[in-house]
């Protein structure tokens, strides 16, 4: 993962988009409506929160900015110089510096008008002094319009910059335009980095990722570089050097030998050599890039001295065809192994190694007396066969077995060769379950097995005899026909309580004339009973009864209702007359009217869609602001 995510940088707004970000806020947020009558103290805080509001907002829009850009003295080198080369330390940190200007001038001016409001005399000095600061921070944020867009700029192109780790594994591809670099790029991961047949067809740093000893491994692909001083470099060439100067990595520097990509071995040695106190204290390979075309056997000898004389210096040399796919992976696992091999050294160095070693090492006792302690080694351990690879008595291996067996896939490992039991022969038991710390084979019987298929047999002849065949019920016919008469009286009864259920209640609902003549009433029901056979008296002396009850309620609601209701209700309990009740309600009254909900300057109004002062005729001469 890499360090920084430049892609979470606050976006930054243009000076106008701004502002109108700010004051719509403060439009939304604090309290719109003001009217003469209220008092000045209340006219000047309801000002002083207008203002003090805003400051708030503009600060806290800017330092989202601030803080969301990286300060090029606390990030990683390369990143400082990388932006240094793309888009000039001194403009961005004017930039920035200008921003955090801008906050502090409108902190200031949002303190000079708060301290101002508290001295308004009027409604109309108030807001004066507030639309002057208003403007006033609105002017500020104006007049750094260049920064904003600036920074917007970098913001976009830092978010299109590659996620690079400074202090992981890295390999690192450097030298000539169309050398080859990208094209063994591809080879190695899937970055899918453009190739031409044309110079500087990279022109920014790439990075692709890719797995070797089961470590993540990051490759970058820069663009090339040419042989002139540094002064005369331009951008993309700069980002190459910054990332040679920074990163932990294996450099990479490939030679075209074939000089298909316009320039001469002797200039790329050059340029090697003018490189090359850059990675003074990195692992370096030199790849000599498709030979495909030419061999190295085939150069000219003066060509081939140069290369020679790199040699002699300890610059070690791969040969390597990105076309034909020939030694990609030699060159890969070359520059891993250095890499590796040289990250341990740099840790050796370091202050660390004394705690690591501490942990590995072991502490040999000094001896307290003169006697002689020799180590004790038993008699089973020194019975044991020593392993010796040219011994031919020696047992074999685990991968011999298997490559005299056919090999992985057809060999199968024997994992129960090694049980020890009190007789070998038991170690192919078919049942070599264990549970409780017993094999479960010790506890079968001998004869199972035989008692087993004797049971098998006397289990078919009772089924052939017939003892578990399932006899189907017989039922009467008398029975039969009372279970009909029970589900007839069954549907009868939910038809009469559902009927019951819609005429009982205030609520009751209408009933259709055909519904009505749908409903079953008690004599049909009583001549359906006494066809069936079944005696209704029963029925018919619960219906008597349920009747003369409702009867006598009907008659104590009708009693209830004729009496003689009280002169004075519920509401004139406890008032000697209703004169006196009639004052009292108008004393409530009277005080119920100061507690109605009156509208405060926090409350939202929404205006007429078609106000009138706008569509009522001519307009006469005035001010059109009505805030």
């Amino acid at each position: 993962m890499s360090l920084y995510n430049f892609k979470k940088i606050q976006v930054v707004p243009t000076s106008a988009d701004f502002i109108d970000i700010v004051l719509s806020k403060t439009n939304r947020k604090t309290p719109t409506v003001i009217h003469p009558n209220y008092k000045i103290s209340r006219i000047r805080k309801f000002y002083m929160r207008k203002v003090k509001f805003t400051q708030d907002a503009f600060d806290e829009k800017l330092n989202q900015i601030l803080t969301s850009f990286p300060k090029l003295d606390e990030v990683h080198p390369f990143y400082a110089d990388l932006m240094n080369v793309l888009y000039d330390r001194d403009h961005y940190k004017l930039a920035l510096g200008q921003i955090n200007t801008a906050r502090h001038l409108i902190e200031q001016v949002g303190k000079d008008y708060v301290r101002l409001l508290k001295f308004g005399d009027s409604l109309y000095r108030c807001k004066q002094l507030k639309r002057a600061a208003l403007g006033r921070m609105a002017t500020i944020m104006k007049k750094q319009k260049d920064s904003l867009v600036y920074l917007e700029q970098i913001r976009q192109h830092l978010a299109r910059l590659p996620s690079i780790d400074p202090n992981t594994r890295t390999l690192l591809l450097c030298g000539y335009p169309n050398v080859g670099k990208s094209s063994f790029m591809n080879k190695l991961t899937r970055a899918e980095v453009d190739v031409q047949p044309y110079a500087f067809t990279t022109k920014s740093l790439f990075v692709g990722h890719m797995d070797y000893n089961y470590l993540r491994w990051q490759v970058i692909d820069t663009p090339g570089i040419l042989d002139h001083p540094l002064e005369e470099m331009n951008t993309i060439e700069m980002q190459s050097i910054t990332a040679l100067a920074h990163l932990r990595a294996c450099v990479l520097f490939f030679i075209d030998i074939s000089e298909q990509c316009g320039y001469s071995i002797t200039e790329q040695v050059k340029l090697l050599e003018t490189v090359k106190p850059l990675f003074a204290n990195k692992p370096m390979i030199c790849v000599i890039n498709k030979i495909d075309v030419i061999k190295y056997d085939e150069l000219k000898p003066e060509s081939r001295m140069l290369l020679e004389n790199l040699k002699t210096e300890g610059i070690h040399f791969v040969e390597m065809s990105c076309m034909m796919d020939e030694g990609t992976m030699e060159v890969k696992k070359q520059a891993c192994e250095k890499l590796l091999a040289s990250r341990v050294d740099i840790k050796m160095k370091t202050n660390k190694i004394n705690d690591v070693l501490n942990r590995i090492t072991l502490t040999v006792p000094k001896p307290r007396d003169q006697k002689q302690r020799t180590p004790f080694i038993p008699e089973s351990v020194k019975s044991r066969m020593v392993f010796e690879e040219n011994d031919p008595n020696r047992p074999l291996t685990e991968k011999e077995l298997e490559q005299m067996n056919g090999g992985a896939g057809v060999y199968n490992i024997d994992l129960k060769k090694k049980y020890i039991l009190s007789n070998d022969e038991w170690k192919y038991d078919p049942i070599p379950e264990i549970i409780d710390g017993k094999n479960v084979a010790d506890f079968i019987d001998p004869d199972i097995e035989a008692k087993l298929l004797a049971l098998e047999e006397e289990e078919e002849k009772l089924i052939a005899q017939g003892i578990y065949a399932v006899e189907e019920e017989e039922i009467d016919s008398e029975e039969e026909e009372i279970r009909e008469k029970a589900k007839l009286i069954r549907e009868k009864k939910q038809i009469m309580i559902q009927q019951h259920r819609m005429e009982k209640g205030k609520n009751r609902t209408t009933i259709s004339a055909k519904a009505k003549a749908r409903s079953v009433s008690f004599k049909t029901v009583k001549d359906s009973l006494e066809k069936l056979g079944l005696d209704a008296t029963p029925m018919e002396e619960s219906i008597v009864k349920r009747k003369r009850s409702s009867d006598s309620d009907d008659e104590m609601q009708v009693e209830e209702a004729t009496r003689k209701k009280p002169l004075m209700g519920k509401s004139l309990t406890g008032v000697k007359n209703a004169s006196v009740m009639k004052a009292l309600k108008a004393i409530q009254k009277k005080q119920q009217r100061g507690l109605k909900g009156t509208r405060g300057e926090a409350d939202r109004i929404y205006v007429e869609s078609k106000p009138k002062h706008l569509f009522s005729g001519k307009r006469k001469s005035g001010t059109n602001d009505r805030r």
